[in-house]
């Protein structure tokens, strides 16, 4: 039995020449694994020691590491702001309005896909779909402007010729909490359905035909096995989203709005409030330490988002 057993593990040890093999591919693997790395380390971490002049009255002539230690004086100028709640509340909501409406629409697209038979379809729709989300919000703000131009714009045309009234679009806040939810969803939504999309096609098909046979219809099997199936990729997407709860996309609030200070009282947010700022102080300090806190606010949001979700599902969860 020993014997045996011996010769067992003989046969199943590897040899010099598969171990050499396998350390080979491996380094292929790495290799591979290099360049991303290095751009994420040059990119991402290497900037980070630039967060010491959130902490600094920073001069041009003095440098990063020349100009003097100024505490929180630069987080003050934020939180002193006469529109400190107002940014705050407007990064936030329509944040949370993003969020919500576009993991549903994704949702939706991705279970609409999964029910398209023809794989030709599918490619072509996936195509159509995500082709928004590769065009620039510069490109985008003209497209708009060509639909709520208060001259020419095709809305306007369209209402006149129907004998209602016209609107000036560029000064109507109340509209554009709407027509921002509605581009974000139109730009993003092929592109997050994509993911949802490929954890359908991991779904066993014996799950539907043991449905089939119990007499469940269409709503019932996506209520009790699509949307199951799903909520672990829900969950995490949820939680990468919610860590930028506190950024706001630049190209949507300030090309989109044309930079219009009629729509400031719910389109302005952090992001544009301090490139404003920026551009007529001049104050990189303070620009840094609005960042550095976004950036606090954003690891805080995962990691609480990440742990209520595994209250309510222990397996659920980013970490």
């Amino acid at each position: 039995m020993r014997l045996n057993t011996a010769k067992k593990t003989a046969m199943v040890r590897p040899t010099r020449a598969s171990r050499g093999a396998l350390h080979k591919n491996q380094l292929q693997l790495y290799s591979l694994l290099a360049v991303p790395v290095l751009l994420v380390f040059i990119f991402c971490y290497l900037p980070m020691v630039g967060i010491i002049i959130a902490f600094k009255d920073y001069r041009y002539n003095s440098g990063i590491f020349g100009s003097k230690w100024c505490g929180l004086k630069n987080f003050e100028f934020f939180f002193q702001s006469d529109d400190f709640l107002k940014i705050t509340w407007n990064t936030l909501y329509l944040n949370f309005l993003f969020i919500a409406f576009g993991i549903f629409f994704a949702l939706v697209v991705a279970i609409m896909l999964y029910d398209v038979k023809k794989r030709a379809a599918v490619k072509t729709f996936q195509t159509v779909l995500i082709t928004p989300y590769f065009l620039s919000w510069v490109v985008v703000s003209y497209m708009v402007y060509g639909f709520l131009s208060p001259q020419n714009g095709l809305l306007n045309s369209l209402l006149q010729s129907m004998g209602m009234e016209t609107f000036d679009w560029y000064s109507k806040p109340d509209a554009w909490p709407t027509i921002l939810v509605v581009l974000s969803i139109w730009k993003n939504v092929g592109m997050d359905s994509v993911l949802y999309y490929a954890a359908l096609m991991s779904i066993d098909d014996s799950l539907f035909e043991a449905a089939d046979l119990d007499g469940a219809g269409r709503f019932q099997k996506i209520l009790h096995i699509t949307i199951p199936s799903l909520v672990p990729i829900i969950i995490i997407t949820a939680i990468l989203k919610i860590g930028n709860i506190f950024r706001a996309d630049f190209g949507l609030f300030y090309q989109i709005t044309r930079d219009s200070g009629a729509l400031y009282d719910v389109t302005d947010v952090i992001d544009t409030y301090i490139f404003r700022t920026m551009r007529t102080v001049g104050n990189m300090g303070m620009s840094t330490a609005v960042g550095f806190l976004q950036g606090v606010v954003g690891m805080v949001m995962v990691i609480l988002t990440n742990k209520l979700s595994k209250h309510i599902d222990p397996d659920a969860g980013l970490f």
